[in-house]
């Protein structure tokens, strides 16, 4: 494993724990961070996550998430030990909510008489 996907998933866990512990903000929905992804210089980070619920949701998590970024970049600066703290970045990541609508064709294409 290279040192960018160890701090990849050093990032991961963080973030994860930082949002899950520290963040008050109630409108943080279900929130799970899906991936990182490190820049080649360690100084840009994209943190993909996904949120169960309703559209309102997502867009009250996206704005909880970049109200909160310059204090989860700090909290992450001090918890990984890198010379530069990377910039962080929110996306979004719909691959499952894509998953289960093909889980749910897949199922209406089993049943036997077609119909659901």
């Amino acid at each position: 494993m290279s040192r960018r996907e160890r701090v990849e998933e050093a990032i991961k866990k963080e973030v994860s724990t930082i949002i899950h512990d520290k963040l008050k903000d109630p409108r943080i929905g279900f929130v799970t961070i899906t991936k990182v992804e490190l820049s080649s210089d360690l100084r840009n980070a994209k943190i993909f996550y996904s949120v169960l619920g309703k559209e309102d949701d997502h867009k009250k998590t996206k704005l909880a998430l970049d109200s909160a970024l310059g204090f989860i970049r700090s909290l992450v600066a001090q918890r990984i030990n890198l010379r530069f703290a990377p910039e962080l970045m929110f996306k979004e990541d719909h691959s499952t909510e894509y998953s289960v609508k093909i889980e749910e064709l897949l199922n209406k294409i089993k049943e036997p008489d077609g119909s659901k």
